[in-house]
């Protein structure tokens, strides 16, 4: 597999090769819970109310 670079070339020419990824990357243990549809019910809503809000900046800038 051929790394994916900005430049054509390869990662080869680097003074120093990338480090592993963290262990804590990973995740271990016990997956957690899907949410109930009442909880994803309510997150819909508040993300619905939170969209169409007009931003604070916007708000303060034209009070001005």
């Amino acid at each position: 597999m051929k790394p994916t670079s900005s430049t054509p070339r390869d990662a080869s020419h680097l003074a120093y090769p990338e480090p592993p990824a963290s262990p804590l990357w990973h995740r271990t243990g016990p997956r957690p819970r899907p949410l109930t549809a009442e909880q994803r019910r309510r997150n819909r809503e508040a993300l619905l109310r939170a969209q169409r809000r007009t931003p604070r900046s916007a708000t303060t800038v034209e009070a001005q």
